[in-house]
């Protein structure tokens, strides 16, 4: 028995489930590590085969053709050390198990080979892991295009993010360490592939964040570091915080 809704009624009738399409993948399918390999993709046998990886075969990368759909565990994995990262290294995307570093590879490949800019996009809800994600595809470059003297470059690129985390991340009711605003990075290389600098813009920050609080969230860190109770008391005595102070300490977190 299924339910239709037309408008605003709903009609009852029978269906038989032989006369339905065939919507099920077969069995040899579940678990594929690419999504477009499915013989039927719609929503739930994507979700289906998400979940069967992520539960099952504890694997958080799944392909969808060129893009990579990342699964956050919320807990940290043994899969990003110096051992995964030489063993990407050099590899086709479509040859190695998908990968955050797989993607970053053929970034670097495609750069390197056609002399030709690239561009990772990293996209999903708040808490989906895309800040880590961009992190962890920066150390791929930092690693795979290292030489003894523009070593410190990388530390530099992979040391900007605390700075900027800082300013622009606070707690949110589902992820303990939300960015609040947009990040776009450029990575230079030089003509033997490796890097000698970075540019880093933000934009669309939350700026509500500053003068309004919602419960159970917090302000940015950098204000939990600074604004100390003795601090925050001898600034809000001051004449030229008066009509600002209340709004910059309003800081209860239940």
């Amino acid at each position: 028995m299924a339910v239709a809704e037309l408008y605003t009624q709903e009609l009852d009738y029978s269906v038989n489930p032989e006369s339905l399409p065939p919507l099920r993948n077969p069995d040899i399918l579940v678990g594929e590590n690419d999504l477009t390999a499915l013989s039927y993709l719609h929503e739930p046998a994507v979700l289906h085969n998400l979940r069967i990886r992520f539960a099952e075969s504890k694997l958080i990368y799944t392909y969808s053709g060129i893009i990579l759909v990342a699964m956050n565990p919320y807990k940290q994995l043994p899969i990003y050390g110096d051992a995964i990262i030489h063993a990407y290294s050099g590899q086709n995307m479509g040859d190695m198990d998908p990968h955050i570093f797989a993607v970053a590879e053929e970034a670097y490949k495609q750069m390197a080979r056609n002399n030709r800019n690239q561009s990772i996009i990293v996209s999903g809800e708040s808490g989906a892991g895309k800040t880590v994600s961009a992190c962890y595809a920066m150390r791929y470059f930092a690693t795979v295009s290292k030489s003894g003297s523009n070593a410190h470059v990388e530390d530099k690129v992979l040391a900007s993010n605390p700075i900027t985390e800082a300013v622009g991340n606070a707690k949110t009711t589902r992820n303990d360490n939300s960015s609040r605003f947009g990040k776009y990075t450029e990575i230079s290389f030089d003509e033997q592939n490796q890097i000698i600098g970075a540019n880093m813009s933000t934009y669309l920050l939350e700026k509500s964040r500053v003068v309004f609080q919602v419960s159970r969230r917090i302000f940015r860190w950098t204000f939990l570091k600074s604004w100390q109770p003795s601090y925050i008391w001898a600034t809000c005595r001051s004449p030229r915080w008066a009509t600002r102070g209340p709004q910059l300490v309003r800081m209860t977190v239940t």
